[in-house]
């Protein structure tokens, strides 16, 4: 039976796909492995390097993942994709070996074998929540040049990044500032982010001090997604119910009215408010005469 969650019904947010992207060295790994159990896929070979890695799969080919199950993860909480450009390139070659793309030439997909790539990454990671874990991209950050403007990217295989940027529900750059390590997730003119909770820039602390710092992170992310939710459901019974008054008036003196009531709306709904109520009047033959700020019968054209 189809799941319908109803307008006025809050999202809970039990996991979130994040992303942070950095410089080769920055400490990357690191950082992702202070999230609550995590379990580290290293396709890139280079979890020796790491300060604090926990349990960890190497993977040189996409078969060593592919058939992650519950019972495999269930002593974990988060799965660590590092890096997912490089998880996205065993997922193209295994495409290729396997007749997935069959026109590819020289290792590269075909816009069909593209198509499956995408499909298989999404279904991947839909499989990896459906077991209940958070999962984390790990990416090294690529530098394109836009005219006489330096823009950071994802490097991943061709189009396939747009589908981690996609699949994200936060995505920082992690950099060096003033001697220390700071975690951005708000977009920038030179660079991507996703910020719906509006965290600040962040200072990466010590992890012999912190070992769970982005479990934290993550855990408060959680819990303002499913708030964002909560408020949106208010502000849009609190613009029908608006609405539904605006509906009813009549005269000019109801409209005036209506102006009192969209001016101490909550600031959330009162623009949309007003937007309602300038509807309404045109439609009775009523303008707003911002000189007198009351309504006015509308110009004969």
């Amino acid at each position: 039976m189809l799941r319908i969650t109803k307008a006025n019904e809050a999202i809970e947010v039990k996991t979130i796909p994040l992303c942070f992207f950095g410089a080769p060295g920055i400490g990357k790994t690191s950082l992702a492995c202070t999230a609550s159990k995590p379990l580290l896929l290293d396709a890139d070979m280079g979890a020796h390097r790491s300060r604090n890695r926990g349990d960890t799969v190497r993977i040189s080919t996409w078969a060593d993942v592919s058939s992650l199950s519950a019972n495999d993860l269930a002593p974990y909480d988060t799965v660590i994709t590092d890096t997912a450009g490089r998880v996205l390139d065993l997922m193209t070659a295994d495409i290729i070996a396997t007749g997935g793309d069959p026109k590819a030439r020289g290792g590269s997909l075909t816009i069909q074998g593209y198509g499956v790539l995408k499909g298989r990454f999404l279904a991947w990671v839909k499989l990896l929540r459906s077991f209940g874990k958070d999962v984390i991209f790990v990416c090294h950050s690529t530098e394109e040049h836009k005219g006489d403007d330096l823009i950071e990217r994802l490097d991943a295989t061709g189009s396939s990044k747009g589908e981690i940027y996609k699949s994200a529900d936060l995505m920082g750059k992690l950099y060096l500032g003033d001697g220390r390590r700071m975690l951005d997730f708000s977009p920038t003119g030179s660079s991507f982010g996703k910020n719906p909770t509006q965290l600040p820039i962040l200072t990466v602390p010590d992890f012999g001090v912190e070992p769970q710092w982005l479990a934290g992170i993550i855990a408060q992310a959680k819990v303002d997604l499913s708030k964002v939710s909560a408020e949106s459901i208010q502000v849009a019974e609190k613009l029908t119910s608006i609405g539904d008054l605006i509906s009813n008036a009549v005269t000019l003196t109801d409209f005036d009215g209506m102006l009192t009531l969209c001016k101490d709306a909550p600031e959330s709904v009162r623009t949309n408010a007003k937007r309602l109520l300038l509807k309404a009047a045109k439609v009775k033959g009523y303008e707003f005469n911002k000189t007198t700020g009351a309504f006015d019968l509308a110009a004969t054209p």
